[in-house]
């Protein structure tokens, strides 16, 4: 299959970190956007007194992330690397966890957190990816051994967390980001440092004011004359019935908790890790259109004012730092929109596409695909490292725009990305071989009171759901899509675009 080599961002290890993403906005269609992050960065410990050498203090745990490394896995070895994968992925909960909870003794001893936590760490990821290793070769697969030198973690300090993600400072974006030392606070949901109300994030650099950010959003790709300019609308609700679990059968079939945070679900009811297609045809729909059953699912955000949701003591939620009171979106759109370069052919049953990296803190930006901004300025402002503070009386968004072109042959790959990918951005075209499909945009809006920020502390924060080793990065927000469809709706859809009809 072709290599999806073409991304909708592509950061720069500079400075300024542009990159352009196609954005689903408002009532319409496609445009384009620069981003340019922030980084007037704090220096802040994880608490405590804070001094010079605080900003040494270790934040959270860096470790390669060996299932975008895993290319080519038969499929007779999937479900067995995913098992293995996500236990990859609970090593990293449990050793963020004993990170979180031994600030004493690393202040004792400085080879605590080796010795005691990345050590042990990189000894059962080694064990974990010599399984891996005999699952695929087991069914007659060729595993790269390089592959076993991924099993070493690192460890990132707070600066480092700040830093890596926001880069410099352009476009007069600022937020109030000063760090005038003192200790951690988690009073009243006010937060510094690396705290957060679960002592995991987010911090001040993770939020700015969007009128101090000047406008980075530019025209779409033109076009050409064999373009789909049609639309197709779902309207399957906000999860105002509360349907929620922390798996994620895409990327962890079969294990509970997968995700190690929450999902909100749209459209089809019955998705969990156990799920197979054939129950995600009796699930039922959320949606009007009761032949859409495709599985629309998103991690939820919270607003950390120091409230409490259903899951404080539970596994993918406060447990593992995700905490606060759960949003529900006053808007939810799901829209299917053209390509600017060409008709599109139908999706096939059972695809599966996970757009952005829900792991960008340790990873970087090279998958990143979140957009932030809020109403009254999608066509000026949109952030992917950052989460916007809104002007009273506009709503924090999220935007989605899934990746448009089809390898025309599988509906997943083992790293789930490479069976999909964007188009040029410059003339919306597929490459390598790539078919195009009907691009799935989204656009989740949210009312929340502003948070503030003072003196470097973040009073009323929210943030997107994610891993705990994260940290709560705006940059870590992401996607998940299955599309499951009867009565011949996917072809329904692909005709009312090529058409150039809105439909719903």
């Amino acid at each position: 299959m072709g290599r999806n080599t073409r991304k909708r961002r592509t950061p720069l290890a500079t400075k300024a970190i542009a990159a352009s993403a196609a954005l689903a906005l408002g009532g319409g269609g496609l445009i384009w956007a620069n981003y340019y992050a922030s980084a007037h960065e704090t220096n802040n410990a994880w608490g405590g007194n804070q001094t010079k050498a605080a900003s040494a203090t270790v934040a959270t745990i860096s470790c390669p992330d060996v299932g975008q490394k895993l290319t080519n896995v038969p499929a007779a070895a999937r479900n067995g690397v995913a098992a293995e994968l996500a236990k990859l992925d609970k090593q990293i909960t449990e050793a963020y966890a004993r990170l979180a909870s031994t600030r004493q003794a690393q202040a004792n001893d400085a080879n605590f957190v080796q010795n005691a936590i990345v050590g042990p760490l990189k000894e059962k990821r080694a064990a974990t990816i010599d399984r891996i290793r005999i699952d695929i070769q087991r069914v007659g697969g060729s595993f790269n051994q390089s592959l076993s030198q991924l099993a070493s973690c690192t460890t990132l300090n707070t600066n480092q967390t700040t830093a890596g993600q926001t880069g410099g400072q352009t476009g007069g974006q600022t937020g109030g980001q000063q760090n005038n030392g003192g200790q951690q606070q988690n009073n009243g949901g006010q937060q510094q440092g690396n705290g957060g109300q679960a002592g995991n994030g987010p911090v001040a650099a993770d939020f700015v004011d969007i009128t101090k950010v000047a406008p980075n959003v530019q025209g779409k790709p033109a076009k050409q004359g064999t373009a789909s300019t049609g639309s197709f609308v779902t309207r399957c609700g906000v999860n105002a019935n509360k349907n929620h679990n922390t798996d994620n059968v895409i990327v962890a079939p079969g294990v509970t908790n997968g995700a190690h945070h929450l999902h909100d679900y749209v459209g089809n009811q019955k998705v969990n890790a156990f799920s197979s297609n054939q129950t995600f045809l009796q699930g039922g729909t959320s949606c009007q259109n009761k032949n859409d059953l495709s599985a629309y699912y998103w991690p939820v955000v919270r607003i950390q004012d120091g409230t409490q949701d259903f899951d404080q003591n539970a596994d993918g939620g406060g447990k593992e730092g995700n905490v606060g009171r759960i949003l529900t979106p006053v808007q939810a759109q799901i829209k299917y929109v053209g390509s600017p370069a060409s008709k599109v052919v139908a999706m096939p049953q059972f695809l599966r596409i996970i757009t952005g990296d829900a792991k960008t803190t340790t990873n970087g930006l090279g998958n990143a695909n979140a957009h932030w901004s809020c109403t009254g300025f999608e066509n000026k402002v949109q952030l992917t490292t950052q989460y916007p503070i809104c002007p009273q009386g506009s709503n924090v968004v999220r935007t989605f725009a899934f990746q448009s072109c089809w390898d025309g042959q599988n509906i997943d790959s083992a790293n789930h990305r490479t069976h999909v990918a964007f188009p040029d951005p410059a003339s919306g075209v597929c490459g390598n071989g790539f078919k195009a499909i009907p691009e799935l945009t989204m656009r989740l809006v949210y009312k929340i009171n502003p948070p503030t920020i003072v003196n470097g502390q973040v009073k009323n924060a929210y943030a997107v759901d994610g891993f705990p080793d994260q940290l709560h990065k705006p940059a870590t927000d992401h996607d998940d899509f299955i599309s499951v469809t009867t009565g011949g709706l996917a072809n329904k859809i692909a005709n009312c675009i090529n058409s150039g009809r809105q439909c719903q």
